[in-house]
């Protein structure tokens, strides 16, 4: 797929989804150590974006630039040896005060709402969510992790309000 129709596809899924977010606010965590954040986030599960839906081996990477955090995020596509995708969006921290809140850039000028909803202490687990509750991502510095683990972080994110039938296990094999 070329790059014009990539971007014109991100753009009608910003326009689609909508990039204001609406309802109750989804309360985030109240601190993130931002250098400690960054590194290497395996998806473990997700209500996955549409460019995302047959990810394998999904990773989600963060590097502090300045005041962005450039943003790998990469899988093979419909299967272990499926084709390797990558984006590289940008995001902006919009909470300074927390750190828990970002503006996720795909395509400028649109910014999707993008908030860490979930830190375990030793930040090596977390949950990505947004106000609107569409998408959501169960992230690990780990590609497995224990089945009681992943039930404890599904249950938070039914509490959130989010309908967890719509959650993907995302396969990682390394």
């Amino acid at each position: 797929m070329n790059w014009t129709r990539r971007i014109l596809l991100l753009l009608i899924f910003f326009i689609l989804t909508g990039c204001a977010t609406r309802g109750s606010q989804l309360e985030t965590v109240s601190e993130v150590d931002i250098e400690r954040y960054m590194g290497d986030w395996y998806v473990i599960a997700h209500i996955p974006v549409f460019i995302e839906k047959n990810a394998y081996n999904a990773i989600e990477s963060y590097r502090l630039d300045g005041d962005r955090i450039e943003t790998t995020f990469s899988f093979r596509n419909k299967g272990f040896d499926g084709p390797k995708k990558e984006y590289h969006p940008n995001a902006i921290i919009t909470d300074p005060e927390t750190n828990a809140v970002w503006g996720m850039q795909f395509v400028w000028p649109f910014r999707a709402d993008f908030r860490i909803v979930y830190l375990d202490d030793d930040y090596t687990t977390t949950i990505i969510g947004r106000n609107k509750r569409d998408y959501v991502w169960i992230m690990a510095r780990q590609p497995e992790i224990s089945e009681q683990e992943y039930e404890r972080l599904v249950r938070r994110v039914d509490e959130m309000g989010y309908d967890t039938a719509d959650l993907r296990r995302v396969p990682q094999r390394w």
